[in-house]
């Protein structure tokens, strides 16, 4: 299997997706919240301490929550290893089409929980992904 650099843009951005559900996930367990618990006070604005994710549902939520992006990335990953040598238009169309589906869905819930702040970090997901892709239509027709 041929490996392009576009390929390996891809792998990456998927490596960053699996890497933040695994800490999303991780974050269920009190002893290992602290960077999620710290990222929930960032995009809640103030910086006050308030946020400490010990409610059991926000736990449950978090580790569905990272469980979800956990198999997205997965997916990901390996859409672009088997498909993307020989699909590459397919592989951007479906990768970009569920991205900016959850983009949408994403951002307008974390408006009505009053937090638009987590729209400017789901932007960088979106940017990381237009990044990978970002290669000529053409390439590997």
């Amino acid at each position: 299997m041929e490996s392009t650099p576009a390929l390996a843009w891809v792998k990456a951005a998927s490596a960053v997706v699996i890497g933040f559900g695994l800490l999303l996930a991780a974050a269920a367990w009190p002893p290992l919240s602290g960077p999620v618990v710290l990222l929930a006070d960032l995009l809640i604005w103030p910086l006050d301490g308030l946020q400490n994710l010990a409610a059991h549902e926000t736990r449950v939520f978090i580790a569905i929550s990272g469980g979800v992006m956990v198999g997205w990335g997965v997916t990901l990953w390996k859409t672009a290893d088997y498909l993307m040598p020989e699909h590459l238009a397919a592989v951007r169309s479906i990768t970009m089409t569920g991205l900016y589906s959850w983009f949408v869905v994403d951002s307008i819930g974390s408006v009505m929980a009053g937090v638009p702040l987590n729209v400017v970090g789901n932007i960088s997901f979106v940017v990381l992904f237009l990044l990978a892709f970002r290669q000529p239509r053409h390439a590997h027709a």
